[in-house]
């Protein structure tokens, strides 16, 4: 009875002596994701309150409009700028490169991964060191080329050269992930009467699925934002990207940048990302820890 009154006094000494790093702990933690937010949204916050200035107000320093308006945006859906075909050639682009990039990407990933081969980490270096070249080192050899065969204002100018940047990301998202998943699964499914084909596309590539999501996601938003490339091989306006088509938007008179309308547009074109990250957020989440943590 007097060893168990002697240990009370302890273990209420060491809670005390906590509670301060505890709560000091947690105030730095929540000012360094405050100062990570605000450094992260200010951009997108002001370019927000600009699509909402009115012409004259666009200069403006104020943190919200003197006047709300949506002249912006009537700017930018005038039938004369045909943003919303630029907005379904984007579409297009980003989503054919990012359905080949998978494909292509899976199977990459799967050799390297769960397949015995010599060489296979100088294959994945190789892989990703493609990825390094700047874009516009590329664009004028594939300019030519494009040219001598006719593949100038179409999609294939534009998916062709994004897929040489969405192919690497996507193969190590995917090699780094199945590299984590359980031989003994697949070797179980092919002693159950499973072939290779089989235990891959019934039992490890579900498994993949979290790793397979997250990778879409970024390589679409890759692809989406891409800009060199499609300024490069597309000149037509029926043909242009939505990025592209920011970047030609024309104010009054030669001499006036529509601010106001690239603002607009801008936000026109982030906020379909933002409700895929938004809405997808745990999944995404999972697809980039499940990695470390199994």
């Amino acid at each position: 009875m007097t060893a168990i009154t002697d240990r009370a006094p302890i273990v209420s000494t060491g809670a005390a002596r906590k509670r301060p790093r505890g709560i000091g702990g947690a105030v730095t933690r929540w000012v360094g994701i405050a100062i990570v937010a605000v450094y992260c949204l200010a951009p997108f916050y002001w370019m927000v309150v600009s699509s909402f200035r009115t012409t004259n107000d666009i200069f403006d320093t104020s943190l919200l409009p003197t006047t709300w308006s949506l002249e912006s945006y009537a700017q930018v859906f005038d039938s004369s700028n045909d943003f919303g075909r630029s907005l379904l050639n984007s579409l297009i682009v980003a989503g054919i490169t990012t359905v080949l990039a998978l494909v292509l990407g899976i199977f990459a990933a799967y050799a390297i991964a769960r397949l015995n081969f010599r060489f296979k980490s100088a294959i994945l270096a190789v892989i990703i060191a493609t990825s390094m070249f700047p874009g516009i080192a590329v664009v004028v050899p594939l300019l030519r080329l494009f040219t001598d065969i006719g593949w100038i204002n179409t999609y294939q100018a534009m998916i062709v050269p994004s897929l040489s940047f969405a192919i690497p990301l996507a193969v190590w998202n995917l090699t780094t992930f199945m590299k984590q998943l359980p031989h003994d699964l697949e070797q179980a499914a092919m002693i159950d009467g499973c072939t290779k084909w089989q235990a891959f596309t019934k039992i490890l590539l579900p498994l993949a699925a979290p790793g397979v999501f997250t990778t879409a996601i970024l390589t679409f938003i890759h692809s989406w934002n891409e800009f060199i490339i499609a300024l490069s091989m597309a000149n037509d306006p029926a043909i242009q990207t939505a990025t592209v088509a920011i970047s030609k938007f024309t104010g009054a008179s030669d001499f006036q940048a529509p601010f106001g309308a690239q603002m607009a547009a801008g936000v026109v074109v982030t906020i379909p990302l933002m409700i895929v990250v938004l809405v997808f957020q745990r999944r995404i989440v999972e697809g980039l820890t499940s990695g470390a943590t199994k």
